[in-house]
């Protein structure tokens, strides 16, 4: 017998799924603002990007090799091109909803994992190598993990390791992918010495607060269904990101005697980072310490790898990395049933044993992607260099990878990156700077 399916759960998941695709542009706007003037195009357009090639990726194999019938590593190619996903419900994962619908939700995450990663790269990765290493590393690393984590007999969930939406399968795999991907691809170009300053701070606030909105179906629609969890999941959303945010600002003022615009935005993104393992299994009162202590670590983790030599340009490791290991972690000790009787008793309701499953899980997340996407940067510079070439870098990557400028009208693409000024002169589109509008006439 075929199950109802439920008008409530299925308008929550398809609205769901609407709010974390809007965080895919939210994130665009966050790591676009974050980045020089001359290199903010390609840094949005790496984001946008990997809705288009994850999204047709995800149909064909993506979401099979995630969640179709198979062994404990991966999945099968049962649903390849979606075969067999449609208005029914599947009972093994979401039961009141259409199997389609699931399988758009899940679609999403795949697409803003690979864009995560872009963060990491940006200012001199080629676009051609991101859109291959995009396809690679969502075919080969993330659906398998999504596999070990949710798939019907993956051995992590066999294992009982809890990860309510995302925390190891999303940001944990993310951020070690990106630090991997940053040491491979080396320092950006400076002319010098010249720090990367942000050029866009109201683009970043405005990214971070569509991703704390967004996130609000990221965790609470990962409850599939209009309920208790999804009240749960979106109250300790909020929660965390409050704390994460008032505890950056503290630390800001404590270190520098201001609170940074950036600074804000990035403090309540790691906060969402952090509860995103822990959002259906814990209490609102737990995501307080989630959020303030992902924050420390986080903050600490920017320090540390500012004296290094690793230039993972917008800390996506110190951020998702470090803040999904945390909120990993804590997921051990903070669960309870008594939230969700599907999920499991952690360290204060008496079971110590699941932070050590959780710590296992995130290690052997960590070991994977490491090494899976080594493998898959050296296979795709093979193909296709990596880096862009110097003098494009040092240009501007917007010009050089899209033939377009951000902040004059796009008419990159119709001169080469150069736009005229007078006949037969041409200067960079970068270098222009806009004449002043003429007076009002009195």
């Amino acid at each position: 017998m075929t199950p109802e399916l439920s008008a409530g759960d299925t308008a929550w998941v398809l609205a769901s799924t609407a709010m974390v695709m809007l965080m895919v542009p939210g994130l665009a706007l966050f790591y676009g603002g974050m980045v020089r003037e001359k290199h903010s195009l390609n840094t949005l357009m790496m984001s946008v990007a990997a809705l288009g090639v994850v999204g047709v990726q995800w149909v064909l194999v993506g979401y099979s090799l995630a969640f179709a019938p198979g062994s404990p590593a991966i999945g099968g190619l049962a649903h390849w091109a979606f075969g067999g996903v449609g208005a029914a419900p599947n009972a093994t994962y979401a039961a009141m909803i259409p199997h389609l619908a699931f399988a758009a939700f899940q679609g999403m995450f795949a697409a803003i994992a690979v864009a995560l990663i872009s963060g990491a790269v940006v200012e001199r990765l080629s676009f051609r190598a991101y859109l291959l290493f995009g396809v690679l590393w969502s075919t080969l690393v993330y659906a398998p993990l999504a596999h070990w984590v949710w798939g019907d007999g993956g051995w992590l969930r066999a294992l009982g390791a809890l990860d309510f939406a995302g925390g190891t399968v999303v940001h944990v795999s993310a951020g070690t992918a990106a630090v991997v991907a940053a040491l491979m691809l080396g320092k950006r170009a400076r002319v010098g010495g010249a720090p990367a300053v942000p050029h866009n701070v109201p683009f970043t606030l405005l990214g971070a607060g569509l991703l704390w909105f967004g996130w609000f179906g990221f965790n609470g629609g990962s409850a599939l269904g209009a309920n208790g969890v999804a009240a749960g999941a979106l109250a300790t959303t909020h929660t965390a990101a409050a704390a994460a945010l008032v505890s950056w600002m503290v630390l800001d003022l404590a270190r520098t005697g201001a609170c940074t615009a950036v600074g804000a935005a990035t403090g309540l993104v790691v906060g969402l980072v952090a509860i995103t393992p822990a959002a259906g299994f814990v209490t609102p009162g737990a995501a307080l310490p989630i959020g303030a202590l992902a924050a420390c670590a986080s903050y600490a983790m920017i320090q540390l790898r500012a004296r290094t030599g690793v230039d993972d340009a917008l800390d996506v490791f110190a951020c998702h990395g470090a803040a999904g290991i945390v909120g990993a972690v804590l997921t051990g000790v903070f669960a309870t049933k008594a939230v969700n009787p599907a999920g499991a008793d952690g360290l204060l309701a008496g079971n110590a044993a699941l932070v050590g499953v959780q710590a296992l899980a995130v290690l052997a997340t960590m070991a994977f992607v490491g090494a899976a996407t080594f493998g898959i940067l050296l296979l795709v510079r093979l193909v296709q260099p990596l880096r862009v070439p110097l003098d494009a870098e040092l240009a501007g990557v917007d010009v050089s990878e899209h033939g377009e400028t951000a902040y004059h009208g796009g008419l990159g693409g119709l001169t080469g990156g150069r736009l005229p000024l007078g006949e037969g002169v041409l200067v960079p589109a970068h270098e222009i700077v806009a004449a002043p509008r003429p007076a009002p006439a009195s």
